[in-house]
């Protein structure tokens, strides 16, 4: 007798809660994926916390796609999320080692203090941030002052705002995360 295939059964599961809004089957993917993920990342000059945000970012797109209908299933959702992962990281690096290579050499000061120069980049910088937080809306809003200001963990930020768990709660702060930073982007370059 041939073992059953339970995988196709569990993607299909996942799929279906995906197409429904349920962000359940992305737990399901996060905590079957984030072992080999952090491997990877790790292994080609990562971190754990690089492979964190690697395995979300593929979730999201996993996620997008399924909910615009653009997602064709050709192998194992775990192999999706890998290569995904895989070919995100890989053209981050490809991006980093371009950055290195072409960075000018900062002026080096005696005190290896901040120029003043330096403080007013920060110093706007923070008011862009404060005032992108004003704009992001909740939960986002709330969840990255949970966890950023007051340092809470996920577990309990998860509890607070009523999200499933702390994986979910997780997704939830990259997302807002990404948000927050686009806003950001646009405060700094002066469109609203």
């Amino acid at each position: 007798m041939k073992a059953p295939l339970t995988f196709l059964r569990d993607d299909a599961r996942i799929l279906d809660s995906i197409r429904r809004g349920d962000e359940q089957g992305l737990t399901m993917l996060y905590a079957s994926n984030r072992k080999a993920v952090t491997a990877y990342v790790v292994a080609n000059s990562g971190t754990p916390d690089d492979a964190e945000d690697m395995l979300q970012e593929a979730l999201v797109v996993l996620w997008e796609r399924v909910r615009s209908g653009r997602f064709e299933q050709t192998a194992r959702l775990d192999t999706f999320v890998y290569a995904t992962v895989k070919n995100m990281w890989l053209r981050r690096l490809s991006r980093m080692r371009r950055e290195v290579a072409g960075a000018v050499d900062p002026e080096v000061h005696a005190d290896d203090g901040p120029t003043v120069l330096e403080d007013l980049v920060s110093s706007e910088e923070a008011h862009s941030v404060h005032r992108a937080l004003g704009r992001i809306g909740e939960p986002c809003r709330t969840l990255l002052l949970l966890f950023y200001w007051e340092e809470l963990p996920m577990e309990e930020i998860a509890r607070r705002l009523g999200f499933a768990n702390a994986d979910t709660a997780k997704a939830k702060k990259y997302q807002c995360k990404k948000a927050l930073l686009a806003l950001v982007k646009n405060e700094l370059s002066g469109e609203t």
